[in-house]
């Protein structure tokens, strides 16, 4: 049973994923883009990570997994902050 919960979690993971990336490619602005590929890379993320955490063999591995995303959701909010100011900066200057 956990086997198709890790294939669920893991599919449902790789669903957001591609559908960031699709939204990457096509929206027209940085911040739409911005927007969609930091919610759906998240969301993503935390799904493979919880499909995985149902495979692990101890509390450690899956307090690892759990310190990985969340380091990972800090990152994605500090760098998509950080593109959207520079962003916002370029776009006033012209």
């Amino acid at each position: 049973m956990a086997d198709l919960a890790t294939i669920a979690l893991t599919a449902a993971g790789l669903f957001f994923f591609v559908a960031g990336t699709v939204g990457l490619i096509r929206f027209p602005d940085t911040f739409t883009r911005l927007h969609a590929l930091t919610k759906a890379d998240n969301l993503g993320l935390g799904f493979i990570a919880l499909g995985i955490a149902l495979q692990a063999e101890t509390w450690a591995q899956v307090a690892r997994l759990g310190l990985i995303w969340a380091l990972a959701l800090l990152a994605a909010g500090a760098m998509a902050q950080l593109v959207a100011r520079t962003a916002l900066e370029r776009e006033d200057a012209e």
